[in-house]
């Protein structure tokens, strides 16, 4: 594959990962505060398979990867993708914890929320929200059959979920682009002599990344 193919590839994945973050889910009154995530939940998946099959794909191909530029190519692409299924399936475990506070059993479907029994007491509920917020939260948890300050911790638990996997959609993207600006910069020795620098970026932060957990 020429330098310009191999750009595209990493594109291509780059715009899908990003997507993820535009993509949109209907979401009941009754779930609203897992919309935040939703979308990303929904779309997630759905990448991960079309890139694997993409990798499989290049993997395939004859010659099979063996320049400089195709190993970089492919050391970017597999990061990418390990990334992206890791940071998924971290958002998967946020949303399992999110309907376990809200009493939705594993595996449930369409079953009522089961409300805590302070669902009438909201003597706790105290945070600086205006008039008009505190009418617009009590609506959405009375919807949601929970005690308004239940609510907001979940929905705060899905913004938190939601800005993580944001997070690093936008760093597994912007790492793919950079990656394709080196590709496609025939100046660049790719892995000159084995310097870090030669390196893809997300393979970089990776390895910053481990070094930070020692």
């Amino acid at each position: 594959m020429s330098r310009t193919d191999l750009a595209g590839l990493l594109t291509e994945a780059a715009q899908s990962i990003s997507g993820i973050l535009t993509a949109e889910y209907p979401t009941p009154a009754s779930r609203s505060y897992l919309h935040p995530v939703l979308g990303a939940l929904s779309a997630g998946p759905q990448v991960v398979g079309e890139l694997n099959e993409h990798l499989e794909e290049f993997m395939a191909a004859e010659p099979r990867p063996a320049t400089a530029a195709g190993l970089f190519t492919l050391a970017s692409y597999t990061s990418a993708l390990g990334w992206l299924t890791e940071s998924l399936a971290e958002l998967t475990t946020a949303v399992d914890q999110i309907c376990t506070r809200v009493g939705i059993p594993a595996g449930a479907g369409e079953l009522a929320f089961a409300t805590s029994e302070d669902a009438e007491e909201e003597d706790g509920f105290d945070f600086a929200f205006s008039v008009l917020e505190l009418a617009a939260i009590r609506t959405a948890a009375e919807a949601a059959g929970l005690p308004p300050g239940d609510y907001v911790g979940v929905l705060s638990q899905s913004l938190l979920a939601a800005s993580q996997i944001t997070d690093a959609c936008m760093e597994i993207s912007n790492g793919l682009l950079e990656d394709t600006a080196y590709i496609l910069d025939e100046t660049d020795r790719i892995w000159a002599g084995g310097e870090p620098g030669g390196l893809p970026t997300l393979v970089r932060s990776l390895l910053a990344r481990m070094e930070t957990a020692e």
